[in-house]
């Protein structure tokens, strides 16, 4: 009895930090996802953990108190790698979002399908090309894999590094607009290219109209600039993959 009570321990504990992982990633936290087809995965990706990851624990050493955080210290493990993921999944949308800003197309706002909130096209057109470009090469198992690496290196019932998971978390935020800037500078830089043209015609025409002039030439640029960056997206996979084995706390 104490033997299964043991078990059962480390399956809630493995289970707890599945779970926050889930909630707090990519992918698997999207709203599109039904509730109970999440709480399936967390379950048969839990199980399979469990049968794979020592946990030997009995019930007469551990009290109410030191479950509660065990519980707790898996919940913070698993919500910081699931900011690690989310915010460099991020980088797509937020450079999508300066490009739209160029563009001048800020303020058009569409549903988005996988949060169910308001969002802007192009980093929504963006972020879905990414996806499929993730499941195309099969990179989505990247999420899984450092999940499974989390087990390896730390296992349920250790007492997490606080600091760590923290630094983590705000160095991942803090690179965000940078990789986002990195992504779009070849297009902001074309931007910075066609306002220079626009100031010289100013100086030499100055009767023309540029300013309704300007609008349809930035939305043209943008769309033959973004037609040669989408092949390119590629390459974000392999910086994804690094940054994502470089920032995870494991």
């Amino acid at each position: 009895m104490e033997f299964l009570a043991g078990k059962m321990l480390g399956f809630v504990l493995i289970l707890t930090r599945v779970g926050a992982f889930f909630s707090s990633s990519p992918l698997f936290s999207w709203k599109a996802i039904p509730v109970r087809t999440k709480v399936i995965m967390a379950l048969l990706v839990s199980a399979f953990f469990a049968a794979i990851t020592p946990c030997e624990f009995t019930s007469e050493n551990i009290t109410l108190i030191e479950t509660t955080l065990l519980i707790a210290n898996e919940f913070l493990y698993g919500l910081a790698m699931g900011l690690v993921a989310y915010c460099l999944f991020a980088v797509v949308r937020a450079s999508g979002q300066i490009i739209s800003r160029q563009m001048g197309l800020t303020m058009a706002k569409v549903l988005d399908p996988f949060s169910g909130e308001q969002g802007q096209p192009l980093g929504m057109l963006l972020e879905i090309i990414f996806i499929l470009l993730l499941f195309a090469t099969s990179s989505h198992h990247l999420l899984i894999q450092v999940l499974s690496r989390s087990f390896q290196t730390f296992q349920p019932g250790l007492t997490p590094n606080v600091g760590v998971l923290v630094e983590s978390v705000l160095t991942a935020s803090s690179s965000l607009l940078m990789l986002a800037l990195r992504m779009s500078a070849p297009l902001l830089a074309a931007f910075l290219l066609l306002m220079v043209v626009l100031a010289f015609m100013a100086r030499v025409a100055p009767e023309a109209n540029l300013l309704f002039l300007s609008m349809p030439l930035r939305v043209g640029m943008g769309m033959i600039m973004l037609t040669v960056f989408i092949p390119f997206l590629t390459n974000y996979i392999n910086t994804f993959t690094t940054w994502l084995g470089r920032l995870m706390p494991v």
